[in-house]
């Protein structure tokens, strides 16, 4: 895999799809994107199961595609809060939008998934919190102020 430069990546990101998101307030995939939402980053809610639900004050939608074509928004990162296997279909769901990048969360591995996603253009970070990451980058950032 290419490296990626991630504090880069997550300067430029203004919208994160969150795939797998849930509505309890005590699961990782919740805690992830309340954060994100805190620091600045507009968030789209992915989970068939709570399509026209609201979560963290933003509509729920079933699929990539619908996300984008609801919002009108452009998706920087996608992070994927569901198993290794689904990947391949939120792959293609992240191509077909066009998406900038292909975040697999901790545990979550797809090397084949990561080459695909690579020759379609888009970066890939696999097996690493997105929430980990961002706090590291704004404590490395403050000691350099």
């Amino acid at each position: 895999m290419k490296h990626v430069d991630i504090p880069k990546l997550l300067k430029n990101a203004k919208t994160i799809a969150v795939f797998g998101l849930s509505a309890k307030p005590h699961r990782a995939s919740y805690e992830v994107a309340s954060y994100l939402q805190q620091n600045g980053y507009r968030i789209l809610p992915i989970n068939p199961n709570q399509v026209g639900n609201r979560i963290l004050n933003e509509y729920c939608y079933a699929s990539l595609p619908e996300a984008t074509k609801a919002s009108g928004l452009a998706i920087d990162i996608v992070v994927c809060f569901r198993k290794s296997e689904d990947i391949p279909e939120i792959l293609e769901q992240a191509i077909v939008v066009n998406a900038a990048c292909l975040w697999m969360q901790l545990d979550i591995h797809n090397e084949a998934c990561a080459i695909r996603a690579e020759h379609e253009g888009m970066n890939v970070v696999m097996d690493k919190c997105l929430k980990i990451e961002h706090a590291m980058c704004l404590a490395a950032h403050t000691r350099h102020i």
